[in-house]
């Protein structure tokens, strides 16, 4: 027997409490705060978000190298990225997102190698000034092809004040004025890998953006020209995407960080409109171009046919009437394959019920997705969100919405257990704890090793994804292994 709207909030908020009852009254009182059931007509989902996780509480955010390596500056392709510290680090960033690129690995593109001064103790002892000079020296001489380096600082750096902006200077005077960036992205630093990409942004500020004054005088522009920002070709979301804006007659002349370059980055300053993708990663340089540079910019979500249409449209508003016919146009090519994916899946899926749990944008804007197969998304929440993030998440979650912020690993499960999702989505420390309860589970951080999942034929990808993940005959074949008979 289906719950109403009234039974399913009394519910949740039992549930909350049911949950918060394990914890010591201090942790409880904490974690009370990150976690709510959301109320129609509100206009913020009314949790505490960005705030420290409580120590020995399972957390599954990550740090701040991770939000500056791992995100931002890792996808760019023809740039050579230094994990400055010991070797753990740049072997678990290694690769692990899946930024498509085109080029050459080793030659001309770089994305999927990883470069690292895999610190040993006396270099905590003496400093690795001399051994990330050393790096740069052979760099330039294993790989001479590369366009530029970044310096991604562990937590050692900060701790034993390696001076990575005076190497940077140096190194980039003897190779005639390279870009070499030094990014202070410790991973101590900030609660979460999100102060990572605000690091991360102001590094592309200040080093790139404000030295490449005067660079590709050639560049000739035209009253098209966008920049997609925050998109990190994540199985070639980017490239979806970008096949939609440059068939409405715009002209993309950057996209970063997924398969992006360091000359798109210092051209991103003389587009007319940027779309952003991810708005938590991003937000900050968009923000400090239509300061500096009068750029206006939008942000867009490619998510389904529904969320598709409203942002081509609103990119389109920032235009003449030929973009604006042109959006139209592209709305209704595809109108007829988005309409055969949803006959196909809706069926399969309509009435299932999805718990996100995921980083950036993803746990609101791909609620439009699954509502457009007809399914329904009954908990959501942000690993590393900001306040603005939830604001923003209103516009998506219905009357009764269970939402949790940092969610700790019990608290995830118990969830679950209780609500009895037909899918849940998150990341991969989570997949197999869920798939061994007998729940079905995509990965939606990297699209479970599939993809693209941005733009129409992105949606056809992720209406397959999730009919296979849910409908798959080996949820009636399983046991969980520690159930009781």
């Amino acid at each position: 027997m289906s719950l109403t709207a009234e039974q399913v909030k009394a519910r949740n908020q039992d549930l909350i409490k049911e949950v918060l009852e394990v914890y010591p009254d201090k942790t409880a009182k904490r974690r009370a705060k990150h976690l709510n059931v959301f109320e129609e007509g509100k206009t913020d989902c009314n949790v505490k978000s960005n705030i420290k996780s409580i120590p020995g509480v399972m957390t599954i955010r990550g740090c701040a190298y991770a939000g500056s390596k791992g995100v931002v500056w890792g996808p760019i392709k023809d740039m050579i990225h230094i994990s400055h510290g010991p070797v753990g680090c740049g072997q678990y960033s290694w690769a692990s997102r899946r930024n498509y690129y085109i080029g050459l690995t080793g030659i001309d593109s770089f994305g999927t190698m990883q470069f690292t001064s895999d610190f040993q103790e006396k270099d905590i002892v003496f400093g690795g000034d001399k051994k990330l000079e050393k790096i740069i020296d052979e760099i330039e001489e294993l790989f001479p092809l590369n366009k530029g380096i970044s310096v991604q600082s562990e937590c050692p750096i900060g701790l034993i004040g390696d001076d990575i902006e005076a190497v940077s200077k140096k190194k980039s005077k003897e190779y005639n004025g390279k870009t070499i960036v030094p990014v202070r992205c410790e991973g101590f630093r900030g609660v979460s890998q999100s102060l990572g990409h605000h690091i991360a942004n102001d590094a592309v500020r200040d080093w790139v953006f404000d030295k490449s004054e005067g660079k590709h005088a050639d560049f000739v522009g035209t009253p098209y020209d966008v920049a997609i920002i925050g998109d990190y070709n994540i199985g070639g979301d980017a490239w979806a995407s970008r096949i939609l804006l440059e068939e409405m007659g715009l002209r993309v002349i950057a996209q970063w960080s997924g398969d992006g370059s360091i000359a798109e980055l210092e051209n991103t300053p003389k587009a007319k409109l940027n779309v952003l993708h991810c708005y938590r990663s991003m937000n900050y340089i968009s923000r400090h171009m239509e300061e500096k540079y009068g750029i206006p910019w939008v942000e867009y979500n490619f998510f389904g046919p529904s969320k598709i249409e409203a942002s081509l449209r609103e990119i389109a508003g920032h235009f003449d009437d030929k973009i604006k016919e042109g959006a139209e146009r592209v709305i209704a090519k595809y109108k007829p394959m988005v309409q055969a994916v949803i006959d196909k899946y809706k069926p399969r899926l309509e009435g299932k019920k999805v718990m996100l749990y995921v980083g950036g944008l993803r746990p609101r804007h791909v609620i439009g997705a699954y509502e457009d197969l007809g399914m329904e998304v009954v908990g959501t929440g942000y690993e590393f969100a900001h306040n603005d993030d939830y604001q923003r998440t209103t516009h998506y979650v219905k009357d009764g919405t269970l939402i949790y912020d940092d969610v700790t690993g019990y608290e995830f499960e118990k969830f679950v257990e209780k609500v009895q999702p037909d899918l849940v989505g998150s990341g991969i420390k989570e997949k197999y704890v869920f798939q061994k309860m007998g729940v079905p589970f995509r990965q939606m951080h990297s699209w479970d090793y599939s993809g693209p999942y941005h733009g129409y034929d992105g949606f056809a990808i992720f209406a397959r994804d999730m009919d296979m993940a849910i409908n798959n005959p080996v949820w009636g074949l399983t046991r969980t292994p520690w159930a009781k008979d």
